[in-house]
């Protein structure tokens, strides 16, 4: 018998990444459009979509136009339409279309988005139904979602195959303080999925605070500054280790955002992509610099949406300088890649060298 499974996609989700606006809740929207975002949950949802082998044992329910319908049919596959939406969509059209999709007899609901869109379903169906949470959104800090949208279609498949289920947070992210810089959550519920655990995401850490880890940021800072070329331009990633580098060149350092520095002094600050790139013109050498975020690994596709596919191209493989201290990454099976670039994740996979104390490196693994 075919497993009947709904789809609801976030069309905004992700579009204040890249341009430096930690989110697009509410009428950030429009000024992530003012500013040349273009969205990103299209490329995630065929990414997905195009991954399921199990199409033939669907019964596919999808939400209106560009909330559902239009992916079903580049892909080709048999579909309902569930509900009607206007030409822009909202959190209420997320919830509504869930709650019909529920009463029609959905077993599983693949949504694509962050944890705005999370919310918004766990409001709507609870632990009625299972859900396959593909990752889109600017903020994606909830252990519900898949680690890629090739993770969220394997998923799928298991479910179809009938596997086990587990529950995943749902994390309630305060947006106003994440544009201030500060990172403010609390739980907000569970959902149900496919317990595949090597697919899901795990939960963002908390920064360890302690004085072992205060001063092993320290050493790594110490390391990276001695060895820094002052004719390299260096862009800076988010997390705490990244200001403790900061700190050691006696320069300011947003903690959420990317950070330009130039010979020892701060050349551009909390930059977006447009912001990155323009930089590029005027400097010959360019190095990243990001640190894993804990719990999860992610280097890049979490947290630091300004470091697009272009930006990582464009410095290359080669330029890119991991560090993180010993405790972080001892509780880390490995560093993951997910930008949305199925090629770039590919090729940033393979082994990374992490700085983790002065003069001090090991080889991760980095996978995507």
């Amino acid at each position: 018998m075919k497993k009947a499974i709904g789809l609801i996609v976030n069309p905004v989700a992700g579009m204040g990444g890249s341009v430096g606006l930690k989110g697009t809740d509410g009428e950030t929207y429009k000024k992530a459009l003012e500013l040349g975002a273009k969205p990103v949950t299209p490329r995630r949802t065929k990414d997905c979509l195009s991954r399921i082998e199990s199409k033939d044992d669907i019964t596919l329910f999808v939400a209106p136009g560009k909330m559902g319908e239009e992916y079903a049919e580049a892909f080709g596959m048999p579909f309902t339409v569930i509900g009607a939406v206007g030409e822009e969509t909202s959190a209420e059209d997320t919830k509504r279309i869930a709650a019909e999709m529920v009463n029609r007899g959905v077993e599983l609901l693949i949504f694509v988005g962050g944890d705005g869109t999370a919310r918004d379903i766990y409001d709507t169906i609870d632990s009625k139904v299972l859900v396959v949470a593909v990752p889109s959104g600017v903020k994606i800090f909830s252990s519900v979602f898949a680690v890629s949208a090739r993770a969220a279609a394997e998923m799928v498949d298991a479910f179809v195959e009938g596997t086990d289920v587990t529950e995943e947070e749902v994390l309630d992210i305060d947006e106003e303080a994440f544009r201030e810089d500060r990172l403010a959550s609390r739980l907000y519920g569970y959902l149900l999925v496919p317990n595949v655990r090597r697919f899901l995401q795990p939960g963002k850490a908390a920064s360890n605070v302690g004085v072992s880890s205060i001063e092993s940021k320290k050493e790594i800072a110490a390391h990276i500054v001695e060895e820094m070329d002052q004719e390299t331009l260096y862009l800076l990633g988010p997390g705490t280790t990244l200001e403790a580098i900061a700190a050691e060149m006696e320069v300011s350092k947003t903690l959420l955002g990317i950070d330009a520095v130039f010979g020892g002094e701060l050349v551009g600050t909390d930059l977006n992509e447009k912001g990155i790139l323009g930089l590029f013109e005027g400097y010959g050498k360019i190095k990243i610099i990001v640190t894993p975020i804990g719990g999860n690994g992610f280097i890049f596709g979490r947290g630091s949406k300004q470091f697009t596919p272009e930006v990582i191209k464009r410095v290359g493989r080669e330029n890119i300088v991991v560090v993180g201290t010993r405790d972080k990454l001892s509780r880390l099976d490995c560093l993951r890649v997910d930008t949305g670039d199925f090629e770039l994740d590919e090729l940033l996979c393979g082994y990374m060298e992490v700085v983790v104390d002065y003069k001090e490196g090991m080889m991760v693994k980095v996978r995507c």
